[in-house]
Order: structure tokens, then sequence, then C-alpha cells
């Protein structure tokens, strides 16, 4: 929300805010733009006193806040974060990314690309990129490149957020339950991937993860005017630990590895290739793209061991990482940290979806704190429970902060790689700190 409060700002909008709680990096960001509100709380009179043309609203802006109150009072128009966007971006070649998985990556990849051949853009993506200042920017670009996921776009507004965005040029790249709390079951998770084909703009385009099963299923059987295309795992080698990619006929090294980001590499193509850029600028720009944060993000390394971060949580996410490193680095073991921070990962009944997504593994370890449990009001998750969901053999499963920080401080590190994932922080453990000292 800040992010879009200081790219309106740029834009020349009158832009005010207002939040119970600010938290960095939003606080110096906004002070450093001008546009930090004089104080925490809600403030109704000035609602009432400026009447805004418009209120878009956060995800935690709840139907009772005093100012939502009053605007409703004034007829003020509001907007959800991605119903605003959409607003902004009407006159523009819009290209939404959705899945369960791999969205962020595929947005930043064509990005990348993009900004490296000199084309005009907007974009939205879910993690700070190098070389770009904002994850959002709102300007008078032709194009805008949006990450697009399936949570709600409000508390107000249920429905998810890629459903408001209408693409000229739609990617899907794999569908695997998520977000129990929201889709409490699957049929009503793969029903909004439904919706969200039905919402390209007529003679558009959907670019599909054909290798996924249940996306492959779903676009067939689904009637839609659109085109559709179809990609996979391009050809490629490993030269040495370098990935080696083929696409029309064009060959480049490249920084990612692993099937997911081949995956994504081939839809980031697909997209770029519909806008106007041919095979060798595509594979000469994306030479040098190194990732966005935390995804497969290297965090320290020697000779002897790499260490790396990765934002997978959900069961194919972690599948997909824990096999990437080890097809990229066969002849070394892999240590790899899990923690289940989300809602549904803490869920004992979602326990099972997590079944061998962990097997290739050398070593496994699982790791959740009591403190994401009281957050999030679940009930204490004993850990025979986890390690019969994971169903791995030798799985350790781990709950205080200290203890996990001893046991990898324990480990030999020869000849290893040691992989965290995770979407939060291991209950504060500093994990960069800890990657350091083992490789040093």
């Amino acid at each position: 929300m800040h992010q879009l409060a200081i790219a309106l700002h740029r834009k020349g909008y009158a832009v005010t805010g207002s939040d119970d709680e600010i938290f960095e990096p939003a606080r110096s960001n906004l002070e450093k733009e001008g546009l930090m509100p004089p104080g925490l709380g809600w403030r109704p009179e000035f609602i009432r006193s400026t009447t805004p043309e418009a209120i878009i609203l956060g995800m935690h802006a709840k139907a009772d806040n005093p100012e939502i109150l009053i605007a409703k009072e004034l007829g003020i128009p509001m907007y959800s974060f991605p119903e605003y966007i959409y607003q902004e971006s009407r006159d523009k070649t819009r290209v939404v990314i959705g899945g369960s998985h791999g969205k962020t990556t595929t947005t930043s990849m064509i990005m990348h690309v993009l900004k490296q051949v000199g084309r005009d853009f907007d974009w939205l993506v879910g993690a700070r990129l190098d070389g770009f200042s904002q994850s959002v920017s709102i300007t008078g670009a032709p194009i805008i490149v949006c990450e697009g996921d399936e949570y709600p776009a409000s508390a107000m507004e249920k429905r998810p957020k890629f459903h408001f965005l209408f693409p000229h040029i739609a990617v899907l790249t794999g569908i695997a339950w998520d977000h129990i709390n929201v889709f409490p079951t699957f049929a009503i998770y793969l029903e909004q991937f439904r919706i969200f084909i039905d919402k390209i703009e007529p003679g558009g385009l959907l670019i599909y993860n054909e290798t996924d099963p249940i996306l492959e299923k779903l676009v067939k059987e689904h009637p839609s005017g659109v085109r559709r295309i179809g990609y996979g795992v391009p050809a490629h080698r490993v030269d040495d630990g370098i990935t080696v990619a083929q696409l029309d006929r064009q060959t480049g090294p490249l920084k990612v590895f692993g099937d997911h980001n081949l995956l994504n590499l081939h839809a980031a193509f697909l997209v770029c290739k519909e806008l106007g850029i041919d095979a060798a600028a595509f594979m000469k720009s994306i030479a040098n793209f190194t990732g966005a944060a935390k995804r497969l993000e290297l965090l320290a390394q020697n000779d002897h061991v790499n260490a790396y971060r990765d934002f997978a949580h959900a069961p194919s996410k972690v599948k997909a990482t824990i096999d990437a490193v080890k097809r990229q680095f066969p002849g070394r073991s892999l240590i790899a940290v899990l923690e289940l921070h989300t809602f549904s990962s803490l869920n004992e009944k979602f326990l099972s979806e997590y079944r061998g997504a962990m097997d290739q593994a050398d070593q496994a370890v699982v790791f959740y704190s009591r403190h994401a449990l009281e957050l999030k009001r679940l009930p204490t998750l004993p850990k025979e429970k986890v390690k019969e969901g994971f169903g791995k053999n030798g799985l350790i499963v781990i709950n205080e902060k200290q203890e996990l920080e001893a046991w990898l401080t324990q480990q030999s590190y020869e000849n290893v790689n040691l992989l965290f994932m995770s979407s939060g922080d291991y209950d504060g453990l500093d994990i960069m700190s800890l990657a350091n000292r083992i490789t040093q």
C-alpha cells in the first residue's frame, strides 16, 4: 500500500493515508516522500473535511473502520488495491501472471527483460528486485506487468485480486491448493482459476503450464474464446553447475536453476515474444537475471557449502525447490530447513499435503514456533502429527529458535548445500548471520 501511495504521489496526485501501525521500511519510505501521516490512528474528521476523490483500502481495513463509515456516508468511491490498479491501467496492455507458484519470479523475469531492452512499462510485483527501487510503478507507460494472486482483494472484497485486473496477456503457472482459511476445499480454490480465465479480455492470450495436469485439464475443458499457448521445461543442460537453456534455437547461460525456474523462464519468454521481443534479445537480457529476493537467493558460500534462502512454503513449492538444488548439485548432500508459518501449513488437517515434499533432502528439518500458532489462533501442533503428515524417515521437528540454531551449528558442512525455506523469519532467527558463520 505504501508503495502504491509513493507511485501515485510521483505521478502527481495529492495522496494522504492513515494506519494504526506503520513499520519499517514503510515508515522511512513514506517520510522520504513527505507522505507520513501526522500521527497513527484513524481520522474520520479529515475525510469529512477534505472529501477525497477516491479511497483505496488496504488488506486490513475492516468494514467498521471510522474513516470508511464516513466515506460511505459521503458517497466517496472506494477501491481495493487491484480494483484501483485497473482504474489506472485501463488504456494499457495488461499482463497478469497468476498461479499457485512461480508468480513473483515469472513477473520479475518479464520486468527484467523489458528493462534490459528499453521498453517503457509499469509494474506490480510482490518482492524486492535488483534494479527496481519500487515494487509498484504507475506512470503513463503503455504496458503494465502485474503479479496477480488469488488471495482476497481486501477485507471487504473477498474475491481474489487477480479477478480485477482483466489481462490482455495472462499466465497461469500451475495450480496447487493453498490458503485453506480462504478456500476451504480444493473445488472452491480451482473455481477461482476458471473465473480468472473468463476475465481475460476478448482476443487475449492465455499462456499456461501444460506440465501441470490439473491446469492442463482445466484449460482444455473450460470453454474460452481466447488464444491459448501451453509451455513446458525448455531444452537445457547443466555445465559445471551452470544451467544453459535453449528457446527458439537461441542458447544462453542462466544464473538461476531448477525445472521450476526453467518453466518460469519459458512463460516469461512467451509473454515477451507476444510483446515483440525475439528469442535472441530475450536470452541476452535474461543471462544476468539473478532472481527475486528470497527466491533461491544465495546467502553465503565457500568451496564446500552454499547456503540458500527461498520463499517456498506450500507443498508444491517446497518439493520444486528441493528438487532444483539436488539436480543442480547432484554430488552434494542437502540439508533442508522448512518453517511452517502460514495458516495452511500450521493446520493439522493440511499437513498430509506435504507428504513426499522433502523426500529428496538428505537431512530434513521442519521448524514452527508456538508464537506463530498463537498469532493465527490455532491449537497446539504436536510434533508427532508433523512427522506423520510429511511421512519422511528421520525428519527432525523443532519448535524452539535456540534449538534450531544449535542444531544447525553442530552439523558438518563438507560438500553440502543448506536450504532455508520460509515465508516467515524463523521466530526472529538471523539466518543471514548464521549462513555467514557456517561458511566462514
